[in-house]
């Protein structure tokens, strides 16, 4: 193999591999939602001023505007900006004394006193963002966030009051808030949640995808005997519409009714091999969620849902890893018989077996590995490549004292406990690296995807390229391992720097490979 081409290929299985699996560690807010933007309190955070403005002067648009290379235009330097009076001082820098008037470049066509949001940085020389228009209702509540405590039930009780609001900035930047706040929080609201209004916008066909989402995992906090029928209606649904939030639905469906809710949920989607993909997966999504933050059901009983993929080849790599980090083992034979099965449309499945059998801590794991090995060793060596073991605390310990022991491997032999269990990479929403819009730059509502479209893709959370069903991106993306542990989302400061460090190594090592494949490409040897 070339150089060049094998260290094309160490950077695609880094990328692949180690940024989701940083990105995981970093603490997820609600399980199921997806942030549309910056919210307004984050923006205040990271301006060095954020002041209420109103339009005094409003200049016109000069006839003439100068034009790029591109098509676009661009305003003459010695154009007049439109002048705005300050009306509330948000923030501002202490070394120098609030302005009363500012000057800011504006061609809006809002009528004179209308209210502005602008957001200042660099003190010295004070550059203004593009002033976002407000209600008097608005003002009122941008004027409300820097009042708030930082974070905590209290804080979001004030959020809940503007879902499905009439304004689509507050409407937004409430649902931003929780969806960027962590499951524990949420957990603490339930006794002031709306559950009447909640239960109608999860009924409410327009209700968009995502915040039905965090409806439905407010419902599984705060929810009644009575929501079950309803849930179930939605999951034996057959329109696509109804089931694009089937995650949450899942999940909120076995949080009211525990242990119970799985034969239903194994009947639907696991057992069913008729269930489309990304209903499957969706399942799969819930029952995560709940061996990862919630004890409603054992683990163990959890894990045995899962084994029922086993019997479904195409999507048997899907729970693999999940059996790895939950440390059932029980499985083991049947995961080694399903490497040696596997064909050309299941081949994606060896390297997750090879993961499993590394993190199991029977001594007869090993063996399976040099047995496999002589099958297929460039999977074998894949797998040991791209994936790095990441330790997790031992059974037993407190951050696992609300967790059902782990499943013993057939046959246990006398062997050490501290294997590191593997864990998923569930596929994100956002891109790694890449920076949320601001709402200052955006501020309507993202537009959700139509039903047509959400019949191809399925649920938000499942944004996965089509190609990840198959073939060696799924085989790299779908098996990724971190130290994911029941409760990281909410395990407190500590852990919050461990994990900004372990992004910023895993960035750090991508980075440096990218550096290393750029420098050989621009020293090739020379032929004498």
């Amino acid at each position: 193999m070339p150089r060049a081409k094998m260290i094309g290929g160490w950077i695609v299985g880094l990328l692949l591999v180690c940024v989701p699996a940083a990105w995981l560690t970093i603490a997820r807010a609600c399980p199921f939602c997806s942030a549309t933007a910056m919210t307004f309190s984050e923006e205040i955070k990271a301006s060095d001023a954020v002041v209420i403005v109103r339009l005094l002067e409003r200049l016109k648009t000069p006839p003439v505007l100068d034009g790029n290379f591109d098509g676009t235009t661009t305003v003459p330097s010695d154009t007049k900006k439109s002048r705005f009076e300050v009306v509330q001082v948000l923030k501002w820098p202490k070394e120098t004394p609030p302005a009363k008037q500012v000057e800011i470049l504006y061609f809006g066509d809002n009528p004179s006193n209308t209210q502005f949001l602008v957001f200042g940085t660099e003190p010295k020389n004070m550059a203004w963002s593009t002033p976002t228009a407000l209600t008097e209702r608005s003002a009122q509540y941008i004027a409300k966030l820097t009042k708030l405590p930082e974070s905590g039930a209290d804080r979001l009780h004030f959020f809940q009051d503007y879902f499905e609001d009439k304004d689509p900035l507050l409407a937004t930047d409430s649902y931003d808030e929780f969806a960027k706040a962590p499951y524990k929080e949420v957990m603490e609201l339930k006794d002031r949640m709306q559950h009447d209004k909640l239960l109608a916008w999860i009924e409410d066909p327009e209700t968009t995808p995502s915040h039905r989402r965090l409806y439905l995992t407010m419902l599984g906090v705060c929810g009644k005997p009575s929501d079950l029928p309803i849930l179930e209606a939605m999951m034996k649904s057959s329109n696509r519409q109804v089931k694009t939030a089937l995650d949450a639905t899942v999940a909120c469906y076995i949080n009211l009714k525990g242990p119970e809710a799985l034969p239903l949920v194994e009947d639907l989607f696991l057992k069913n091999e008729k269930s489309e993909w990304v209903d499957t997966y969706a399942a799969i999504m819930a029952l995560r969620f709940h061996g990862q933050e919630t004890n409603v059901v054992p683990r163990s009983r959890l894990a045995a849902s899962l084994r029922l993929m086993l019997e479904r080849p195409q999507l048997a790599d899907l729970v693999i890893p999940d059996l790895a980090r939950w440390q059932d083992w029980s499985a083991m034979e049947k995961i080694v018989t399903l490497f040696k099965n596997a064909k050309d449309d299941t081949l994606w499945v060896r390297v997750p077996v090879i993961n499993y059998l590394r993190h199991c801590p029977d001594p007869k794991a090993k063996d399976y590995i040099e047995e496999l090995r002589a099958i297929d060793p460039a999977r074998v060596k894949q797998a040991e490549q791209f994936l790095p073991i990441v330790s997790t605390p031992a059974p037993g310990t407190a951050a696992e004292k609300n967790v059902a022991a782990p499943v013993p491997p057939p046959k246990p032999k006398k062997s050490s406990t501290k294997g590191a269990p593997a864990s998923v990479s569930a596929p994100g929403e956002t891109p790694a690296g890449e920076k949320p819009a601001t709402k200052s730059s955006a501020k309507e509502p993202v537009a959700e995807p139509s039903t047509k479209q959400s019949a191809s893709a399925g649920t938000a959370v499942l944004k996965v390229s089509a190609v990840s069903k198959s073939g060696a991106v799924r085989e790299l993306a779908q098996t990724s391992l971190s130290a994911t542990k029941p409760g990281s989302n909410s395990q407190g400061p500590a852990s919050d720097v461990a994990n900004v460090w372990m992004a910023a190594a895993s960035t750090g090592a991508f980075l440096l490979l990218v550096f290393l494949l750029i420098f050989r490409s621009s020293h090739k040897p020379i032929n004498v």
